[in-house]
């Protein structure tokens, strides 16, 4: 049987394009979710068998242009030049042509194998928007599918292109990006020049010297190490001079203003608007969520709403699998009559990793929600709505995205700052990121909230939770800019996508997603934890301990008590004993030194325990929490985490608001300050921030439990 051909395909475009949409209608479950090479941007590759050929799709990241100053546009460049993929299909979203087309240019510029993908075909015909597909083929220089990921039009048709393409059966022409004399003269010049370079041979000379000219720092230290650069420089120098003598301005502006001519030049040509109608159904929603008095509030009740949804329908499927756990615990103890093997399974792995995977439906639930408004188009309009805020605080109002990033992880978020040019807002921006609630924190809310409210309102004081994160980064951010940061922030210019109803597919890819990822970090990350926490727990053994146990319990079988009283008596002493252990034991010495500190928050040792593992990962919180404090319980099995910190005399209402303050406000994870660092370029800066936010988790710690004391 013959070997499958196969083909590699890199899909790029536009956010909100459809691209990623489109990805998940071609590969269907056969995807897989890692890193690119040395970012922590998520790399989506998945295939499908098509007519004898296995073709190897990569999602790139969503971008605008092709000029290396975001993490996105660095990956999706670096993939094309190093990866060398069969066919480019650049979808483009067909109701929004000429904001999309600037990335196709960039791409014609490169002479890859291209094909365009012209999604959403379905609201270009819905709109009554025209446009020759056969004409905007000669000028590009590549075929062009009409494709409606929705709806699954054009597959095949795009398939069967992707293969011809490949086989070499569809000649492309690749069309070249013509610039105005000045340029084409001096890209010319230096193209001859780089090709006399031996090392250099095999890349593509105009596309490099096009960058050259557009002062691209990648080509740039690329070209800088071959001799070839003393008089390349020299020819970029003279094209400076000839750019200002004839035009008044820098290539680089030139180059751009050439890209922006030919792209609405093919408009002209090639579509035809609709004549202006009526408002549409979107106008008039924009007419509200964008409404400066009324969009801040739209936008808090569209949050609310969706924690509602998150605990209401949450909270059955996390009783559910509580309920398991806890059988499992309660099957598994009888049958293990080792008793270190029946403790490390059973206080260790199930309670600890358990007490961390049943808020999976929760977590599920929320990004589901917060998928829907991204894909929706509604998260763009919050960014607006949110801008005018933001510049009160003194941030950019791009700071939003790597803000809202922070909802999922800290770390891509941290890396998205490289998108604001400003180093006082990149700074600013990156502080205030680890105060929005990550994803690693959601399960100690809800098993506080949980713990101690009716959904209802367990719901009202997780967003406020999150509210009050907001406000915290916000306030940071406004203090660093009115003091050590201080500088203007620059315009914010960002796209309205038009509203779309989210297909049920992208939703569920995107949940299934995080919540794979998450299932891996409670198997791998939290799993080491919870084993690490259990040892420390545990051991040094006292042999006083146990000799005073023997003790206790050659004593009440002596007793002329009842069979049911002894085995009560044996099952109390014994508890006492594990409790009595946990105190004498590594992680019970670490708690009790910190105990002084933390005391006056609402924390005793034991949770002490649980916030220095937390520094790892916040989920880690939850987990040591649950073996902690299922060590000496007889009822650990029974009632789950949830039951066991609502019966114990060492939690309170008051103790649970102050932990999810002090959660939310307190250091970072190790890997968050590891990026810090990276981004900020000193341990200074880190380290000094590492105490602010102590400080301020402790003092809204205190002041939270005191009043919570008060009004209970």
């Amino acid at each position: 049987m013959a070997a499958m051909k196969e083909i590699r395909v890199a899909l790029t475009g536009n956010p909100n394009a459809g691209k990623s949409s489109l990805f998940n209608v071609l590969t269907g479950s056969h995807q897989r979710v890692g890193n690119f090479p040395g970012v922590t941007i998520e790399k989506h590759e998945g295939y499908i068998d098509y007519k004898d050929v296995r073709i190897t799709v990569v999602d790139l990241p969503g971008t605008y242009s092709l000029t290396p100053y975001s993490p996105e546009e660095i990956v999706t460049r670096r993939y094309i030049i190093d990866e060398k993929p069969d066919v480019v299909v650049n979808v483009i979203d067909g109701t929004n042509l000429e904001r999309n087309l600037l990335l196709t240019a960039q791409l014609m510029e490169m002479e890859v194998e291209l094909l365009v993908a012209l999604n959403m075909i379905d609201e270009v015909e819905d709109k009554g928007i025209s446009i020759d597909t056969d004409q905007l083929e000669k000028l590009l220089g590549c075929h062009i599918v009409p494709t409606s990921a929705r709806r699954k039009q054009g597959l095949d048709d795009l398939l069967d292109h992707i293969v011809s393409i490949s086989d070499g059966h569809i000649e492309v022409r690749k069309n070249k990006m013509t610039f105005s004399p000045v340029i084409e003269a001096a890209a010319g010049k230096i193209s001859e020049l780089l090709g006399r370079e031996r090392e250099l041979e095999s890349a593509n000379h105009r596309w490099m010297a096009i960058k050259l000219l557009e002062s691209d720092r990648e080509v740039y230290s690329r070209v800088k190490q071959y001799p070839v650069w003393v008089k390349v420089e020299l020819a970029l120098q003279e094209a400076i001079m000839e750019c200002q003598r004839l035009n008044s301005t820098d290539p680089e502006a030139l180059i751009t203003e050439d890209r922006y001519a030919f792209v609405r030049g093919a408009m002209q040509e090639c579509v035809r608007q609709p004549r202006a109608s009526r408002a549409s159904v979107s106008d008039y929603i924009d007419m509200v969520v964008l409404n400066r008095v009324l969009g801040l509030p739209v936008f808090f009740v569209v949050v609310w709403a969706i924690f509602q949804l998150t605990f209401t329908l949450g909270a059955p499927l996390m009783e559910g699998l509580a309920f398991l756990f806890s059988l499992l615990a309660r099957s598994l103890g009888p049958m293990l009559p080792n008793a270190l093997l029946r403790s490390i399974l059973v206080d260790g792995v199930i309670a600890g990793v358990g007490s961390v995977v049943v808020y999976l439906p929760n977590i599920v639930l929320l990004f589901i929600g917060l998928s829907f408004l991204e894909a929706s188009g509604y998260m763009a309009r919050a960014a607006f709505v949110i801008d005018k805020v933001m510049h009160r605080f003194g941030l950019h109002g791009k700071s939003f995205i790597p803000m809202v990033t922070g909802f999922g992880c800290s770390i891509p978020a941290i890396m998205a700052t490289r998108t604001l040019k400003s180093r006082s807002d990149r700074l600013a921006t990156i502080m205030t990121i680890p105060f929005m609630s990550c994803g690693a924190k959601l399960p100690v809310y809800v098993l506080l909230a949980g713990a101690f409210f009716p959904p209802a309102m367990a719901a009202n004081v997780m967003f406020g939770i999150y509210f009050l994160g907001i406000v915290v980064g916000l306030w940071t951010a406004w203090m660093l800019k009115s003091t050590v940061l201080k500088s203007d922030s620059e315009p914010f210019v960002m796209e309205l996508p038009p509203y779309r109803w989210p297909t049920f597919a992208s939703v569920v890819f995107q949940a299934r997603m995080k919540a794979l990822m998450y299932l891996k970090k409670a198997g791998t990350l939290i799993l080491l934890a919870v084993m690490a926490i259990w040892a420390a727990s545990n051991f040094p053994h006292s042999r006083d301990l146990d000799a005073r146990l023997e003790r206790e319990k050659m004593r009440i079988e002596a007793s002329a008590d009842s069979p049911a009283l002894k085995s009560a008596e044996l099952l109390r002493v014994n508890s006492k004993a594990q409790a009595d252990q946990l105190e004498y034991s590594v992680a019970g010495r670490i708690g009790k030194i910190i105990e002084p500190l933390i005391r006056p928050i609402g924390f005793d040792w034991r949770i002490g325990i649980s916030l220095v593992t937390g520094v790892v990962s916040k989920e880690v919180v939850v987990s040591t929490l649950g073996t902690i404090f299922s060590i000496g319980r007889s009822d650990s099995a029974a009632g789950g985490l949830t039951s066991i910190l609502r019966s114990d005399p060492g939690f309170s209402m008051a103790t649970a608001l102050s932990l999810m303050v002090f959660v939310l406000l307190y250091i970072p994870c190790i890997a968050t300050l590891g990026v810090m660092k990276k981004e900020i370029g000193s341990w200074r800066p880190v380290l000094l921030y590492t105490g602010y936010v102590l400080a301020i988790a402790w003092s809204a710690s205190f002041i939270t439990y005191r009043i919570a004391l008060l009004i209970r």
